[in-house]
């Protein structure tokens, strides 16, 4: 009797072993599976963001405000976003899901390359990076500040923790300016910190990541400056 007692013990710890087992492996699974299907359709969507900046060279990038109100850890700030438009009042803007698509990144340290979305919502950050903040929208004076997941599998700004000092950050907006930013600042700072947001450039051109830690009990801001 005692023997079969502690065998059923052992099953349905083994039972439970297995479970867990297979919901980490379903995670991991989803991560891997996130990160590919992402890059294939975002691949597709800096393809045509390319096309659309080179066939429209003369259309102008202006700032629009969106007083929609975003939470940043216990933070609350009113986003002012980007957005393209020409001088005739027709539009020619690239889309991903939805979403405008304001500008490029490219971070070749860590081989990252993602389009900017016009708008941070819980769904936006699941497709690709997107501007919180905007003093006067994307690559123009004063500080603009991009959000992204921190995905085990490296997406989005998963691996920004490999960052470094000096290395650089490169800015394409809809009007085809391609801008350098050199990181100088980086560091830690707690969900409730919100310095980094609106912060003062002295008139210079600069930029902002910030992602969660790998534990999410913090958050890691990256500041970069036109060269």
């Amino acid at each position: 009797m005692i023997e079969s007692k502690y065998g059923k013990v052992l099953t349905v710890i083994l039972v439970i072993v297995v479970i867990g087992v297979l919901i980490l492996l379903g995670f991991l699974g989803y991560d891997v599976y996130k990160k590919y299907t992402s890059d294939k359709t975002v691949a597709e969507v800096m393809d045509d963001f390319e096309e659309t900046i080179s066939s429209n060279s003369n259309r102008e990038s202006n700032a629009t405000v969106d007083n929609t109100e975003i939470s940043l850890g216990n933070l609350q700030i009113n986003e002012i976003t980007t957005g393209g438009s020409s001088s005739s009042g027709t539009s020619n803007v690239v889309q991903y899901e939805g979403y405008n698509v304001v500008g490029t990144i490219e971070i070749p340290a860590i081989d990252l390359k993602y389009p900017i979305l016009e708008r941070t919502t819980p769904d936006s950050i699941e497709l690709a990076v997107a501007i919180l903040y905007t003093a006067n929208g994307l690559n123009q004076p004063g500080n603009t500040l991009i959000v992204g997941h921190n995905y085990r599998s490296g997406a989005f700004f998963g691996n920004n923790d490999k960052l470094q000092l000096n290395e650089k950050v490169y800015i394409t907006d809809t009007s085809g300016t391609r801008i350098r930013y050199n990181i100088y600042n980086i560091y830690e700072t707690s969900a409730e910190d919100g310095d980094f947001i609106m912060r003062e450039t002295n008139g210079k051109r600069e930029i902002s990541l910030s992602t969660c830690t790998n534990n999410s009990k913090a958050r890691l801001i990256i500041w970069a400056v036109e060269e």
